[in-house]
């Protein structure tokens, strides 16, 4: 008999899955999980309206949103991707006059973290606006908040870095700088410094890192991100497809599903028991306002950044590091062994905090990082 000749023979169980399955499984598990949402929508309603009706709240008359700026215009990235960026002058003692004490003031410069933009740092920007002593820089990072999604090749975070270049070179080619980043803005601060170590020992006067990571390590918890990546990463190629083919009807199904958001975000964002409902609200808007195929696109990169010898560029530099104490995305871990590889920093820990620290916990954040310029001037 020849071999063969008996015809296909049926699959094991367990024989590996094509692509086109494990779409199929994607697009089914995201179904279960549209029904999943529908069916508690009414338990969802009742936690949150109950959440949201807590008494006290210190944020319920802030509004959020935009906020004044002398400008705001596009960007363009080398690949016609726009970014969109924001410039408050300084009223005293700014960029170019000389401050109390004879020194040139650095300009700031805000980079967010992922799943946000730059109202992130809506009460540090406010603050220091009203000081009025230094300039400042925002800007979306592409395919968040008023940023264009990139128009050519993946998300990567030495893109991210590139891109930062670019809006220190269009906005602030001359002069000191101090760069905050949060969180992915924090990682996209370390790729700043592993492509262009040069700008610290001439134009980067400070550093300020909020709860961020320099990647993954074995003496570090992962965060959530991580885990999810540990898990999903093999499969980001179709899920990336399958996002990019029906992104849109999963960006419903999270707007349909917009009180399970917002206590995820209660749960995972913040570390209070308590948090006001109007910033959990602020920063559950920022989420959805990031699309699916966006979300997918970056897990990559997140997952693989592995960054702590570019820190080695930071050495020379004053550095602040901030992190909450009860941050579930990038655990306090993560800050430690950054400051095991920048032992001169200064290491803000603030309690009862999660991962949006300088949100949830703005008059201390505020406060530390008022105290970091006024150290820079003198």
């Amino acid at each position: 008999m020849t071999v063969g000749s008996e015809g296909p023979k049926p699959k094991r169980p367990g024989a590996r899955l094509g692509p086109a399955k494990v779409a199929g499984i994607f697009g089914a598990v995201l179904g279960l999980a549209a029904a999943g949402a529908a069916a508690g929508v009414a338990v969802e309603r009742a936690l949150v309206r109950r959440s949201k009706a807590e008494p006290g709240d210190r944020y319920a008359d802030e509004v959020f949103g935009p906020q004044p700026c002398d400008d705001a215009f596009p960007i363009e990235m080398a690949d016609g991707t726009d970014i969109h960026v924001e410039l408050v002058e300084p009223t005293v003692e700014g960029r170019g006059q000389p401050s109390r004490v004879g020194r040139v003031r650095p300009t700031v410069v805000f980079v967010h973290g992922f799943c946000l933009d730059m109202g992130t740092f809506h009460f540090q920007r406010k603050v220091l606006a009203e000081r009025g002593e230094h300039r400042l820089v925002l800007y979306d990072q592409p395919g968040h908040g008023r940023s264009e999604r990139l128009k050519s090749g993946e998300y990567d975070l030495s893109r991210l870095g590139e891109a930062l270049r670019t809006v220190i070179d269009r906005t602030t080619p001359s002069g000191p700088l101090v760069l905050v980043g949060h969180s992915m803005g924090g990682m996209t601060i370390m790729a700043f410094a592993e492509r262009y170590p040069e700008m610290f020992d001439d134009r980067v006067v400070g550093t300020v890192l909020m709860a961020t990571s320099g990647g993954r390590n074995e003496e570090t918890k992962l965060g959530l991100p991580a885990i999810f990546g540990r898990v999903g990463l093999p499969f980001l190629p179709v899920m990336t497809n399958t996002t990019r083919l029906t992104g849109g009807a999963i960006d419903r199904v999270r707007k349909a599903s917009s009180n399970v958001a917002w206590l995820l975000t209660r749960r995972y964002g913040f570390g209070t028991d308590r948090p006001s409902p109007a910033l959990v609200s602020y920063v559950e808007d920022m989420n959805s306002r990031t699309s699916a195929d966006t979300v997918v696109r970056y897990l990559r990169t997140l997952y693989t950044h592995a960054r702590y010898p570019a820190l080695a560029a930071l050495r020379g530099t004053p550095t602040l590091v901030i992190v909450g104490d009860k941050d579930m995305i990038t655990p306090v871990t993560h800050s430690e062994e950054i400051m095991r590889h920048l032992p001169e920093a200064e290491y803000v820990k603030v309690p009862d905090s999660g991962h949006v620290v300088m949100l949830e916990h703005a008059d201390e954040v505020n406060a530390a990082l008022e105290n970091f310029l006024e150290r820079l001037a003198r």
